[in-house]
């Protein structure tokens, strides 16, 4: 394999590149990876690497806001396309495919059961579709046409649930963090004695992953009630 590939980024007609090591630029994309120093060959921003020709300070800044070459690459490298090899491209597919499955079975339930249909059932019928997943575009670029596609294989229904949920006060803080990370919070309403009670509106697929996590911080002292 060769040391260096290109990531590939356009913004209005205008085009940019920079020079990665192929295996930890794929690694950074998957983010498995943070440290981007590691992922460049270097920090220049071409127009074209291949000829080395750079692009001007203006339009630089017209692109990314700033001239920061630092934050720019960084853009570049999040959001630009990654010239990837066949092993590279089989990977990545496979990486995203797990990320949409992992999203459909948290965010869409079977409307006859009002559960999440298992993630074997959900890959068996992407096969069944043969329906492909991009490995540059993010998931949630992709997942509303893959649920278009599915729903001719198996029933999806996106259902929010409402919970009314009661803490505990040595737990109140710590599970209001996880509260807010999960859901939307429609009330809040703090007690006089520092506990917490709430309603929060999540997919109904993420019932039992918020309960879990609940049951954990407050070794299952909280309160857990579907209002709808």
């Amino acid at each position: 394999m060769a040391d260096v590939t290109v990531v590939r980024y356009s913004h209005e007609g205008e085009k940019f590149e920079i020079l990665v090591k192929p295996d930890p630029a794929l690694d950074y994309k998957l983010g498995k990876k943070k440290d981007i120093s590691s992922v460049l060959v270097s920090d220049d921003i071409y127009t074209d690497s291949g000829k080395g020709t750079k692009p001007a300070t203006d339009k630089l800044v017209k692109a990314f806001k700033t001239e920061d070459s630092a934050e720019i690459v960084k853009i570049i490298l999040q959001k630009g396309d990654l010239n990837l090899t066949t092993d590279q491209r089989r990977k990545m597919v496979d990486e995203k495919k797990k990320q949409i499955i992992a999203f459909i079975a948290k965010t869409y339930v079977d409307p006859k059961t009002h559960l999440p249909h298992p993630p074997l059932r959900i890959e068996q019928a992407m096969k069944d579709g043969r329906i492909s997943v991009d490995p540059q575009k993010n998931v949630d670029e992709q997942v509303k046409d893959i649920v278009d596609k599915l729903r001719s294989i198996i029933a999806l229904k996106s259902e929010n649930l409402q919970l009314e949920i009661v803490i505990p006060a040595q737990y109140a803080s710590q599970s209001y963090a996880i509260l807010k990370s999960v859901g939307s919070l429609k009330k809040e309403d703090w007690q006089n004695n520092g506990s917490l009670k709430a309603i929060l509106e999540i997919p109904a697929a993420a019932r039992p992953n918020v309960i879990d996590r609940l049951g954990s911080i407050t070794k299952g002292s909280a309160s857990v009630e579907v209002i709808q």
